[in-house]
């Protein structure tokens, strides 16, 4: 397996360098905001300026990549983002941060598009599930690791200079690599109505799932940050939630895969709940906080995967990408209704308004679960299809689950 990992090393390479200098940048913006003085519900409403531009990416990318190719695609997605980033640093506004952060969604729609409609011409049928989880490390990796630039604090600019520096930087893996330009492959999106025949519990549960992870992405920092955490220790906290994320994936979807996986779904959002009313309840910063996100971050992160496997066990081989795709808008959708949710509640209820929300979220989808898990019958187990640890990117990293290449 490691000779087609090494083949898609210079991708692997470049989505690390570029979510090392992006994935930070929504924490920091959302910090700004509120050194700045800017009400929860203003940084809500940035972040939802992100998740739509990421949104409309997802959904526009595809045809840019057919009139102009892969490499010219991803290097104009970069050198925007790149100098979207910069722009943060010369004025701080309301309007401006939005409108950059509706650009910055767009801009990294495109290059997931890109590299993962790359990885597809890299993987076989039987290297897919390796290649895959080679491309998870590779950006939850980043993204953990990005955080820590949040202490880059000698200088208001330095943080936002060193984002730019690493996003422009991930344009050379590619800009220099021998790997030809991949065919593309488009997939009709499964509607939501369709979806919901097929699965009622994992649309809703892909949508609460948005909600939820576009609330803490959008204010985890702001939360940390008014409970008195040191900016060192914001950074440690986000990456820790990122970190018990990947950590968690396996030992749940190992588990979802031997019994009832409606009931490991429902499990998990209840034990989400659980865990948001114990961070609600936290007031200082300390070990307990830390512990608690990471348990948070391992719960909250699997939800995906488990309610994408739950969906495709109730279809064909030649249904589950088009699904795919369906249920990344419902998510994308719900990210972008998530922060304005939890803003509203961070202002009524100070920081642990944060995960009052989610965890109202996480018990309203442990209810529906309930009901569902009574009003139909389980899955043999031996039908069920197997679980794979999928990211929430774009509906292109469906067809590298070898489960859903049909």
């Amino acid at each position: 397996m490691i000779g087609p990992i090494l083949s898609a090393r210079s991708i692997l390479v470049a989505i690390f360098m570029f979510m090392g200098g992006s994935g930070f940048v929504a924490s920091l913006v959302s910090l700004r905001l509120e050194s700045g003085g800017s009400r929860a519900s203003t940084i809500g409403l940035i972040a939802t300026a992100y998740f739509a531009g990421l949104t409309i990416g997802s959904l526009r990318a595809l045809p840019i990549i057919r009139r102009v190719g892969h490499i010219r695609t991803f290097v104009a997605a970069v050198s925007l983002l790149s100098a979207s980033t910069l722009s943060y640093a010369l004025y701080q506004h309301t309007a401006l941060w939005a409108a950059l952060r509706f650009l910055d969604g767009l801009c990294v729609a495109g290059v997931f598009v890109c590299l993962e409609s790359w990885l597809n011409t890299r993987a076989e049928s039987v290297t897919r599930g390796a290649i895959l989880a080679a491309y998870m490390i590779a950006l939850y990796a980043g993204q953990a690791a990005g955080q820590f630039l949040l202490n880059l604090n000698a200088h208001p600019s330095v943080p936002f200079i060193v984002s730019s520096l690493l996003i422009s930087l991930s344009v050379l893996p590619i800009a220099l690599t021998r790997l030809e330009s991949p065919a593309i492959m488009g997939h009709s999106a499964m509607t939501a109505r369709e979806l919901h025949a097929a699965s009622p519990l994992g649309i809703v549960g892909v949508g609460v799932t948005g909600l939820i992870l576009g609330a803490f992405y959008a204010l985890g920092a702001v939360y940390a940050q008014r409970l008195g955490v040191p900016l060192s220790s914001t950074a440690f906290f986000m990456s820790v939630v990122i970190a018990g994320g990947v950590a968690l994936q396996w030992p749940i979807g190992w588990l979802s895969d031997r019994i009832d996986r409606r009931r490991v779904i429902v499990g998990t959002f209840a034990g989400a709940a659980a865990v948001s009313g114990g961070l609600a309840m936290i007031t200082t910063s300390g070990p307990g906080l830390m512990l608690m996100g990471a348990a948070f971050g391992g719960l909250a992160f699997a939800l995906y995967p488990l309610c994408v496997a739950h969906t495709n066990d109730h279809l064909t081989p030649d249904q589950r990408v088009g699904a795919s795709g369906g249920l990344v808008l419902v998510y994308s959708i719900g990210a972008a209704a998530g922060p304005i949710g939890s803003a509203g509640a961070m202002m009524l209820l100070g920081p642990g308004g944060l995960f009052v929300f989610v965890g109202f979220c996480a018990a309203a989808a442990f209810a529906f679960g309930i009901w569902r898990q009574i009003r139909r019958a389980p899955i043999p187990e031996d039908l069920q299809q197997p679980y794979q640890a999928l990211p929430r990117t774009t509906a292109v990293a469906a067809a590298l689950d070898p489960h859903s290449a049909g």
